[in-house]
């Protein structure tokens, strides 16, 4: 029986994804109408993103699933006409895309790369970093890409510390859960990687009272979300040195407004949200394959707790 996918997408999504998911769907074995356009009532699954416009989800009364593009799913979540089960984007690419990224960051200030750069001028100044075993690294966030860039760092040597609100069991990583465990991971954070979905909860969760947990000097690196971080908090503590570096992917506004003081701060690198991208072959065949096991009978992956915001 053919089934009707609806892309509720930008423009620009349905360029990259038009190609990738219509193969993927072939290839799933599904005879799949893939459009832009369908009557609301005859729409079996939609492929969502928020640049797309969609807001009342209403019509699509045998709609089985909306299957978001994006990993962060804060947008849609609070829909109240969003009756039917989300799913959000788990991509390999977007996965290994994370990890690369984490990775080097931690390595960049690791080995202090930033002060060799900035001395290309004669002067024979040595400085010789310790070893990844000598260095903690404490992760917020063990989800999907938390747990996967845990795993890298703690095959690279370094001592490895996560944190989760619901406990986990990591190999070779030291976990903490729950409001009791966030200081513990904090404190021994010689650089802190920021991985949480964007909830209330997890709003401002790096403020002033948890920036002063952090042992002296501690760098962070945030590619989560830019509503994790009190901003004005993480200036005061980089001003007085209590923090000694920060790079930040992601901010509240986006793309990051020229006057804003993270620009011209000698101690933050601001990359604009490149930390990862979902890629379009990857994703469409998670996209397919979950359309396919739904059609089957089977469970759908990656769904949304609405309760937990992701």
């Amino acid at each position: 029986m053919s089934i009707k996918v609806l892309f509720a997408a930008s423009d620009t999504d349905w360029q990259a994804y038009r190609t990738s998911l219509r193969t993927a769907l072939d290839d799933a074995g599904l005879d799949a109408t893939l459009a832009r356009v369908l009557p609301p009532d005859e729409v079996d699954y939609i492929v969502y993103a928020p640049s797309g416009g969609l807001r009342d989800f209403t019509p699509y009364t045998r709609c089985k699933a909306v299957m978001s593009l994006w990993a962060g799913v804060e947008t849609i979540v609070g829909n109240e006409t969003l009756t039917m089960p989300l799913t959000r984007m788990v991509d390999p690419g977007l996965t290994e895309g994370m990890v690369e990224w984490v990775t080097g960051h931690v390595l960049r200030l690791h080995l202090n790369i930033d002060h060799a750069l900035a001395r290309q001028d004669g002067r024979w100044d040595r400085h010789v970093p310790p070893l990844a075993r000598d260095r903690p690294v404490t992760i917020l966030g063990l989800g999907e890409l938390g747990h996967a860039c845990a795993k890298a760092l703690s095959s690279l040597n370094f001592p490895v510390s996560g944190w989760s609100r619901s406990a986990k069991d990591i190999p070779d990583v030291r976990t903490y859960a729950g409001p009791e465990g966030l200081r513990a991971a904090l404190s021994s954070a010689e650089i802190l990687v920021l991985l949480l979905p964007d909830t209330p909860k997890t709003v401002d969760i790096l403020d002033a009272t948890a920036l002063a947990m952090l042992p002296q000097g501690a760098m962070i690196i945030n590619p989560g979300r830019g509503t994790l971080i009190d901003d004005v908090a993480l200036l005061e503590a980089l001003d007085r040195d209590h923090v000694a570096q920060a790079t930040l992917d992601v901010f509240r506004i986006e793309p990051l407004p020229v006057e804003h003081p993270f620009w011209a701060h000698p101690k933050v690198t601001v990359t604009p949200h490149i930390a990862s991208e979902t890629r379009p072959v990857s994703a469409a065949r998670v996209i397919a394959e979950n359309m396919r096991n739904c059609e089957a009978g089977l469970p759908l992956e990656h769904l949304v707790d609405r309760g937990k915001g992701y």
